[in-house]
C-alpha cells in the first residue's frame, strides 16, 4: 500500500510504557518505574525522551501524529503530566487492567490506531530506552516506516559492539533494501556472543518494530487468534474519559499473557510475512540493569558515575546515586550504591540483574518498598510521609495550583494540617475556610473535608494524623475529579 508522492505516510507513533523496571529497585518502584525517572544526563525522564523523538521522525513523506501511550492505570496522570512538561500531549492514553505483555498491549494500540478509519504505520517503542545519536535514530526510523508503508514487517535491530549476553540476538541475511530476518536467537552465552560477533550478521533485538496496523491484526490473527479474539473481546466495552482509554477489565483478565517477540516476531520469517531488519548505530542502550545506568552516565577520571550528593574516595568504575542524603565510598571498585529516603542498595556491578531478586524478597515478605517511594505522586500533586511512630503520622503534602484532594472523610484518624506556603481552600464539615502561611485548622475524626489550591502557585502542608489506624486505606470518597469514587 504505497503512498503518492502527494500523500505523506500517516505515521502512529506508539509508547509502550507499562515496564515496572524491577532490577533498577530501589530508584524504580511499581508505582514510579524506570521509564519516569531521569536517569541521563539531561532533566527528562526516559519516557519523556522517548516522545521527543517520535516527534522528530517528520519528513516531507512522513507525518507522525501525536504520541499514542499504552500504559497502567495507575500511572495515567504520571504520564500526562510528563508529557505536558514536554508539550508532547498525547492523542490517546490506552489504560491496561491488567499487564499481559507486550503483545496485549500492541494490540490495544492497533485497535485504537485503525478507530479513525484510516491503517496508519505504527512505530512502536518501549519508554525507557537511551539513544545518543537522534539523528541517526531518525533516519533509520524513516527508513523503517516507508518500508512498513509497503507491508512489510520491519524490526530495528542495533548494531552489536561487544558480545553481549543480556540481550535476545536477530540473525539477518543480506537483502535488496534492508536486511531480511532470518532467525531469532535468545540469550547467548559468552562464547556463542563471541562467536556471533565475529560471524557478522547478527544484531541485538531493540524491541522497536514499524509495520502497519492491519499487518500487526491479520499477523495476530495468524498466528495468535486467541490472543486476537481476547483483545477484542475486552476492547469491544472500552469506555472513554478524555483522553484515555480504558477497555473492559474483566475480559481483559482473561487475555493470554504473550510477548510481541513470541506472539508474532518468532514466527514470520519464512511465513507469508515479510520481516525485515534496518540496522540501528545510534548509542541506543535499553537501561536493563544499574550496569547498563553506569556504561551511559558520565563519569569522573576514576570511572566513577556520581549523582546527588556523592564523595567519593580512591574508587574506581563505581555507581553512587544519592536521592537525598550524603553518600560516601571509601576504596571500593565495581559497586552500584543507591540511596533513597527509605531504601539503600549496594550491589556488585556485575551482578546488578539481580537486583530483581530482592524485589521478589520485599513482595513475599509483604512489604511495601518496591511498590512506592516515601514520596508518592498522585494527579494533584505528592505527599512525602516524613514521620511516624505509634498512632502518629506526619507527612508533607504539595497540592498542584487549582487542582484538589477528593471529598473524603476517616473512620479512624483525625488530622491536623498547617500551611506551608501558598493558599489553601479547606472545606470542614459545613464550613469551607481560606487559610495562608503559618495558618492551621483541624479536622475531627469522621468530618468530611477537602483540601484544594485556588492559587497559581503550589500549595504544601503539614499533614499531622493520629488514631488508631493510619492506613492509606482508610478512605471514604464522596466526590473525586479523577475517577477514583
Amino acid at each position: 500500500m504505497s503512498q503518492t508522492s502527494s500523500s505523506p505516510i500517516v505515521v502512529q507513533p506508539v509508547i509502550m510504557a507499562g515496564g515496572s523496571g524491577t532490577r533498577l529497585w530501589p530508584l524504580s518502584r511499581a508505582g514510579y518505574p524506570k521509564q519516569f525517572l531521569v536517569l541521563g544526563d539531561s532533566n527528562r525522564s526516559l519516557f519523556q525522551e522517548a516522545a521527543l523523538r517520535l516527534a522528530g521522525l517528520a519528513a516531507a513523506d512522513i507525518a507522525p501524529a501525536a504520541p499514542l501511550v499504552v500504559g497502567n492505570e495507575e500511572h495515567r496522570f504520571l504520564a500526562l503530566d510528563q508529557l505536558r512538561e514536554v508539550r508532547q500531549m498525547p492523542s490517546a492514553v490506552v489504560l491496561e487492567p491488567a499487564g499481559r505483555n507486550t503483545a496485549p498491549a500492541l494490540t490495544l494500540a492497533a485497535l485504537q490506531a485503525l478507530e479513525g478509519g484510516q491503517d496508519p504505520v505504527l512505530v512502536v517503542t518501549p519508554a525507557d530506552q537511551t539513544v545518543t545519536d537522534e539523528a541517526a535514530y531518525a533516519e533509520a526510523l524513516r527508513q523503517a516506516v516507508r518500508l512498513a508503508a509497503d507491508g512489510l514487517v520491519v524490526i530495528l535491530g542495533i548494531t552489536p559492539d561487544a558480545p553481549e549476553t543480556g540481550y535476545g540476538y536477530i540473525r539477518t541475511t543480506p537483502e535488496l533494501g534492508a536486511a531480511r530476518v532470518a532467525q531469532f536467537v535468545e540469550k547467548p552465552d559468552l562464547a556463542t556472543a563471541e562467536r556471533y560477533l565475529a560471524e557478522g550478521g547478527y544484531f541485538w533485538n531493540s524491541g522497536m518494530f514499524v509495520l502497519r496496523a492491519s499487518v500487526w491484526m491479520k499477523a495476530l490473527q495468524t498466528f495468535r487468534p486467541d490472543i486476537a479474539e481476547a483483545v477484542q473481546a475486552a476492547w469491544a466495552p472500552r469506555q472513554c474519559d478524555a483522553q484515555f482509554v480504558r477497555p473492559g477489565k474483566a475480559a481483559f483478565m482473561a487475555v493470554p499473557s504473550e510477548s510481541v517477540d513470541y506472539a508474532v516476531m518468532e514466527r514470520c520469517p519464512g511465513s507469508e510475512f515479510d520481516i525485515r531488519m534496518v540496522p540501528l548505530s545510534a548509542g541506543w542502550n535499553d537501561l536493563g540493569a544499574w550496569e547498563a545506568v553506569w556504561q551511559v552516565s558520565g563519569k569522573d577520571e576514576n570511572g566513577n558515575a556520581c549523582v546527588g550528593d556523592v564523595i567519593a574516595k580512591d574508587s574506581r568504575d563505581t555507581l553512587v546515586h544519592s536521592s537525598g542524603r550524603l553518600v560516601s565510598v571509601v576504596g571500593v571498585e565495581n559497586l552500584v550504591v543507591v540511596e533513597t529516603a527509605d531504601a539503600v542498595m549496594v550491589a556488585d556491578r556485575s551482578r546488578s540483574q539481580e537486583v530483581k531478586q530482592i524485589v521478589a524478597q520485599l513482595d513475599k515478605g509483604g512489604r511495601t518498598e518496591h511498590t512506592l517511594h516515601r514520596k508518592v505522586h498522585r494527579p494533584w500533586g505528592w505527599y512525602d510521609s516524613i514521620d511516624s511512630g505509634p498512632r502518629f503520622q506526619v507527612k508533607r503534602i504539595m497540592v498542584k495550583p487549582g487542582a484538589s484532594l477528593s471529598l473524603q472523610m476517616h473512620h479512624h484518624r483525625a488530622e491536623h494540617w498547617i500551611v506551608v506556603t501558598g493558599t489553601a481552600e479547606i472545606t470542614n464539615g459545613d464550613k469551607v475556610l481560606l487559610l495562608s502561611e503559618n495558618q492551621s485548622t483541624y479536622i475531627p475524626l469522621g468530618q468530611v473535608h477537602r483540601l484544594a489550591n485556588p492559587g497559581k502557585v503550589p500549595l504544601e502542608i503539614i499533614e499531622v494524623q493520629s488514631g488508631s489506624y493510619l492506613g492509606e486505606d482508610d478512605i471514604v470518597r464522596y466526590e473525586d475529579t479523577y475517577g477514583r469514587n
